[in-house]
């Protein structure tokens, strides 16, 4: 059975969404009060999503998810009481697939986790890229050649799957940043031009198919 990690820090609303998800026997539901605690029990159990509070003590959700995301691609839906829409573009800019604003509906809820669960689980299925001579392990992380492990780092290996997944498409510059850092990113598009240098490096031959668009930006291209 699946387990979802509920961090929400109303206990009353805890417990709704515990019974409800129960009765339905579907997912087991294990739930925090706060981000820091957040963190340390996802990194101790593994989940199959992330049901996230915004507005919390110690930590607030928007950066518990940037965490998150840095080492996982796990369904993540915000749960909040904050329905502006500059706060939902930060959450879906923090990596959140997906936003639900207070109070709501148990059923909506239960709905979305269905949803984005099956295509989670189709991805899974999926989730082994092999693209010329990479082997691509997304539930790992994993970049391999011909059994090797190729070593990268966070910010890169999400460039390269990001890349691979939408081979032949052109990208700007100011799409990658917004879908690897965010809207809130402060530096300039120098940083992922390094980024591109160094993946091109680790990469080795396979870092030719990372194609310069001129004045707009890059794109994932084989022969």
């Amino acid at each position: 059975m699946d387990y979802i990690l509920l961090v929400e820090d109303e206990v009353k609303l805890q417990n709704i969404i515990v019974d409800y998800f129960a009765a339905k026997g579907e997912y087991k539901i294990a739930y925090v009060s706060n981000g820091i605690e957040a963190l340390s029990v996802f990194e101790e159990q593994e989940f199959a999503m992330v049901l996230l509070d915004v507005i919390m003590p110690k930590l607030d959700g928007f950066s518990v998810c940037k965490a998150i995301r840095k080492q996982s691609e796990i369904p993540i839906i915000f749960l909040t009481a904050k329905s502006d829409e500059e706060d939902q573009m930060l959450g879906y800019a923090m990596g959140a697939d997906d936003y639900i604003t207070k109070p709501f509906s148990l059923g909506v809820l239960y709905a979305k986790v269905s949803a984005l669960m099956k295509r989670a689980k189709g991805t899974v299925l999926q989730q082994s890229i092999k693209t010329n001579d990479l082997q691509i392990d997304l539930r790992k992380m994993e970049v391999t050649r011909n059994n090797e492990i190729i070593d990268l780092a966070p910010m890169e290996y999400k460039l390269l799957v990001y890349l691979i997944l939408n081979k032949g498409q052109v990208f700007t510059r100011e799409q990658i940043i917004i879908k690897l850092w965010g809207y809130d990113f402060e530096g300039n598009e120098r940083a992922l031009d390094t980024h591109i240098k160094k993946l091109r490096k680790a990469l080795g031959k396979s870092g030719q198919f990372i194609v310069t668009c001129r004045k707009v930006g890059y794109r994932w291209l084989e022969e």
